[in-house]
């Protein structure tokens, strides 16, 4: 590197002496362990708070909020479509898990078996054949109608959200929209 260049490397700029920090008084917060501690006989000195000095550095005014009125006029049907789908699938996972965990709890807690006991006992012995609850409402059967009934809420929850979106930019060609006020606080 030749010293003719104008632009010098940001670490060979000439340094700034900083000033030179004030010595501090023994016994205080930051002292040195080599410098003398305050005799007994001076225990005021010791116990005397520091004077307070002004900040180097003066905050900033706190900005005013900044608000913005808006107006929705439209809405995009294609981008509802996607967001309403999405958020019906996550919707129709959690039906199915939700159906699964939930009877899987009643299985573990044995309400199946208590619920057989007591048809028996109400159909008493001239019945015929006991009563199962599990022919039913087995594990895979729950499984499979809380898929069907997941599958039915996607279809409509994207097909009703389609449908309002596009009646919402109807309406809001006749009104104006909705409007928003947004704010930065």
């Amino acid at each position: 590197m030749s010293t003719n260049n104008p632009n010098p490397r940001p670490g060979t700029a000439p340094r700034v002496s900083a000033p030179a920090r004030p010595a501090q008084r023994p016994g205080t917060v930051g002292a040195s362990k080599s410098a003398p501690t305050a005799s007994k006989s001076a225990p005021s000195a010791a116990k005397r708070p520091a004077p307070a000095r002004p900040p180097l550095v003066k905050p900033a005014p706190k900005a005013k909020a900044r608000r913005a009125r808006l107006l929705v006029s439209k809405v995009e049907p294609w981008s509802v479509l996607k967001m309403a789908f999405l958020l019906s699938v996550a919707l129709g996972i959690i039906t199915v898990v939700a159906a699964i965990v939930l009877w899987s709890v009643l299985d573990v807690i044995g309400l199946f078996d208590k619920v057989n006991a007591l048809m028996t006992d109400i159909q008493g012995s001239e019945g015929g054949s006991a009563f199962d609850l599990m022919k039913f409402a087995s594990l895979g059967q729950v499984a499979s109608y809380s898929t069907i009934i997941a599958v039915v809420n996607v279809v409509l929850l994207t097909t009703l959200s389609m449908l309002s979106a596009v009646l919402y930019n109807i309406s809001a060609t006749l009104v104006g929209g909705i409007g928003v006020t947004l704010t930065d606080d």
